[in-house]
């Protein structure tokens, strides 16, 4: 990133630390989100997502470090008016029709967009009488995007948006963020576990692992430089795995299931059985 897109980045991290009594969530986290891109946070579960995302919200605070939003320091505030962010949970109360909500959207909010809100719900086939506890997973995913999307903000945060959607409601969702990118120049940071759920929307990439940032750069980029290898669960992989050369690790990530492994692009020799090399894997 050029001298110049630092300076122009809606949002700048600085040595963000997050701490929770004797253990550091997040440890000398730094990145400046280029304007107008959607940037992958990717990252296994527990590795800081959400907390990272909070915290650059305002909804938590920081231990130590620096968050600006265009060039401003964030308060304690939460509500800084270019921020919009979306949790995992995605926050929507059943019993309320979604005119309701829409209703609660537009009270709450003075840069509110009511023609855009309407907008996005109408696309996405909710009817405006419908009670959100009926609603399917993606159609209240869709609402809750609305919903943040008619603040206007200059600077969106999702936390796994796509986590509980099949395939064909992750690629509407996709499609409407990267239309609102085109249309309005906005800038979007968005988390998931899987690479290869998101990278077709994002141009940029962020690796978080054990609350620290291991990578940071273009997608593109990255993913050049760089190997993935896919193996067995946790202990049947320890004989492939003494292979690896110590200077070439990023990170290794075990479960029962599976092993991932990341290399370094000049990481020399041909991965042993039963590891293979996926590119998506991220």
């Amino acid at each position: 990133m050029t001298t110049t897109e630092l300076i122009q980045s809606p949002l700048r991290v600085t040595d963000l630390g997050k701490k929770y009594r004797r253990k550091w969530a997040l440890q000398s986290c730094s990145f400046a989100l280029r304007p107008g891109v959607i940037t992958a946070l990717v990252g296994p579960n527990g590795a800081g997502k959400s907390t990272l995302m909070a915290t650059a919200v305002g909804l938590l605070t920081a231990t130590e470090g620096r968050i600006e939003i265009t060039g401003t320091p964030l308060t304690t505030t939460p509500a800084h008016p270019n921020l919009g962010y979306l949790a995992q949970d995605k926050p929507l109360y059943g019993r309320y029709r979604v005119t309701d909500m829409l209703a609660i959207g537009r009270h709450l909010n003075s840069r509110w967009d009511d023609a855009r809100a309407r907008r996005l719900v109408d696309q996405a086939g909710i009817s405006l009488s419908s009670r959100v506890r009926t609603l399917s997973g993606g159609q209240r995913t869709r609402l809750a995007l609305a919903l943040v999307l008619a603040r206007r903000p200059s600077v969106l945060l999702l936390d796994e948006p796509l986590a509980d959607l099949d395939p064909l409601a992750r690629l509407e969702v996709q499609q409407t963020l990267m239309t609102e990118v085109l249309d309005t120049g906005m800038t979007v940071l968005l988390s998931s576990h899987i690479l290869g759920e998101i990278q077709d929307a994002c141009e940029d990439l962020l690796l978080l692992q054990n609350g620290r940032m291991v990578l940071d750069g273009t997608l593109e980029d990255l993913l050049s430089e760089h190997r993935m290898l896919v193996g067995p669960g946790a202990g049947q992989s320890d004989e492939a795995l003494a292979w690896l050369p110590a200077d070439g690790v990023v990170e290794i990530r075990r479960t029962l299931r599976q092993t991932l492994v990341l290399l370094n692009r000049h990481a020399p020799g041909l991965a042993p059985r039963p590891l293979r090399e996926e590119r998506d894997a991220i």
